[in-house]
Order: C-alpha cells, then sequence, then structure tokens
C-alpha cells in the first residue's frame, strides 16, 4: 500500500479545483486559491510526482456511443488461482464493453462495470465472454438505471478524541 502525502489546505483546494475541472488554467487556479501562477504549477507538479494526482480523463456519454445499457456482472472464477485469473483480467479489461473491473472479497471474485448496445448485446457478451470460459464458475447481471458523480477525493478529516472537546 501506498504512504500518503501530507497535504496542505492550499493542495487540497488545488485538488478540488482540479476535480470539478481538470481543464482549469493554472493561471484560473491560481487566482481562486490566492497564489501567484507560479506556485500554483509548482504545486501541481509535485502533486503528479508524488502520485496524488494520477492523470487527466475525457469523460464520454456511453449512451451517445450507441452503449446505453450499462450493467454490473458479478463474476465468480474457479478455481481461483493467479495463473487462471491474471488472463481472465486482461481478456475482460481488453473488451470494448467493460469500463472498470474490481477484484473483490466475498463470494464473488469481479464485478466488472460494462456499457452495451442494448439486452441483446449484454446476452451475448454474458455468455459469449463470460460463462463460455471455463475458469468462471457464474455471473450475476445487475442492470443500472441511473448513477450519479460524487463530491471530490479529499483525504479524510483528522479524528479528534473525546478528551480534546472536553
Amino acid at each position: 500500500m501506498s504512504e500518503s502525502v501530507v497535504l496542505d489546505p492550499v493542495d487540497l483546494h488545488l485538488l478540488r479545483l482540479l476535480q470539478n475541472d481538470a481543464r482549469a488554467t493554472y493561471r484560473d487556479l491560481a487566482a481562486q486559491v490566492g497564489v501567484a501562477p507560479s506556485t500554483c504549477l509548482d504545486r501541481v507538479t509535485r502533486l503528479r510526482r508524488a502520485g496524488v494526482i494520477l492523470g487527466h480523463q475525457l469523460r464520454l456519454d456511453p449512451a451517445k456511443l450507441g452503449r446505453g445499457l450499462e450493467a454490473l456482472l458479478s463474476v465468480q472464477v474457479r478455481p481461483h488461482r493467479r495463473e487462471l485469473v491474471g488472463p481472465f483480467v486482461e481478456r475482460i479489461r481488453a473488451l470494448p464493453e467493460s469500463r472498470t473491473v474490481f477484484h473483490l472479497t466475498g463470494p464473488d471474485d469481479y464485478l466488472v462495470h460494462v456499457a452495451v448496445a442494448d439486452m441483446a448485446d449484454l446476452q451475448r457478451l454474458v455468455i459469449d465472454e463470460f460463462t463460455s470460459r471455463r475458469e468462471v464458475a457464474r455471473v450475476e447481471t445487475r442492470l443500472i438505471f441511473q448513477q450519479w458523480e460524487c463530491g471530490p477525493l479529499l483525504p479524510p478529516a483528522p479524528r479528534t478524541t473525546g478528551a480534546e472537546t472536553g
């Protein structure tokens, strides 16, 4: 597990702003945070080097790309051995329908977020790409009706003990 990075209020403000608009200019960010543009650039560069900022992504609307049906596939792999799960994960990640793959604890080994054209496409994907694989013991499908983005990801607030509130 990687170590956390110490962030001051300016860093946190920059991260909040960048998560809301990754295309913001350093000049605009600096004005909103109250620092010089060169200071803003230095801080963002430091956050990238420290691995806090992992990159920038372009978000697309799956429905506008002809993939209006999204689902979560719970997948159980048996036997759950490294020589089987490595190729399984790489194959699933390579599918154009796959959005995200999670390795889980509990009765299911993987949760795969997929985006497909329609119900027939989902059925084809499950049968041809999942249940046809020898190592896949079970697939359970859940349709996604709606999803919401949540607020920016920031470090947890410091914990206080009862003695401090005294």
